[in-house]
């Protein structure tokens, strides 16, 4: 990983990066190396399975899905379940099913090994961010029959059932069932969700939309504005945009 900017995060963040050291990007050491420089508390691991005895430790997961020994969506899986820790996945190929399958395993974010130094590290603040608000607020519940958003406890219930959703995805049903009448852009979606304005990332959109639909079990409660950006459907009744 190359130099790479000051975090802006308050207070030290301990950092798990969990590595292949085989893998042809930069090795877990180096990365932890970097991390320090900026301030983190950070220390790597090889191998899923000190992944999973060292996570409860750490404050944020660099995880590489490409492990010797476990499966990456596997270690994520096991590490979503244990808890709440923030996960940000490294993937290989900049393909959407590997951005889907990370993100359904309860990644919080899911980049290329390949992606920018000052990328990765703005992402670990808006990451933190969310996790550790400055100033929180009690947002409301939104009830969309049959859907029901709640924002206390961050729950999204459709026909009365829960629907396992990651964080990231939560924000953007919440924002987009806020104002549910509106088309809200992609730049604005990228501002409010994802705290900033990288164009260039807003593929990142359609991935986290794609894994709403698929969980909500229709592509009508997401409706696409072609160049312009997203609103709320209704479900069942509704029809996407051309």
């Amino acid at each position: 990983m190359a130099e790479i900017q000051a975090p802006r995060t308050p207070g030290p963040v301990n950092v798990l990066v969990v590595e292949d050291p085989g893998s042809a990007s930069a090795s877990a050491e180096s990365t932890v190396r970097n991390l320090r420089r900026q301030g983190y508390q950070a220390r790597g691991v090889a191998t899923g399975t000190d992944a999973l005895r060292m996570h409860q430790r750490a404050d944020l997961v660099l995880l590489d899905l490409e492990l010797p020994d476990i499966d990456g969506l596997e270690v994520c899986r096991a590490i979503r379940a244990a808890g709440d820790t923030p996960i940000i996945t490294f993937a290989s190929r900049d393909a959407e099913l590997d951005r889907v399958l990370a993100l359904q395993a309860g990644s919080d974010d899911c980049v290329l090994k390949s992606t920018g130094a000052r990328e990765v590290m703005a992402r670990i603040e808006a990451v933190m961010r969310r996790v550790h608000p400055q100033s929180p607020a009690a947002p409301e519940s939104i009830s969309l029959r049959p859907l029901h958003i709640d924002g206390r406890s961050r729950e999204v219930r459709l026909d009365d059932r829960p629907v396992e959703v990651t964080s990231k995805e939560f924000e953007l049903l919440y924002t987009l069932a806020s104002t549910p009448e509106r088309v809200v852009s992609r730049k604005e979606l990228m501002a409010k969700v994802w705290e900033c304005d990288w164009t260039e990332s807003s593929r990142t959109i359609d991935t986290h939309v794609s894994s709403l639909r698929a969980k909500l079990g229709s592509g009508k409660w997401i409706v696409t504005v072609r160049g312009v950006g997203y609103k709320l459907g209704h479900g069942r009744e509704c029809s996407e945009a051309a």
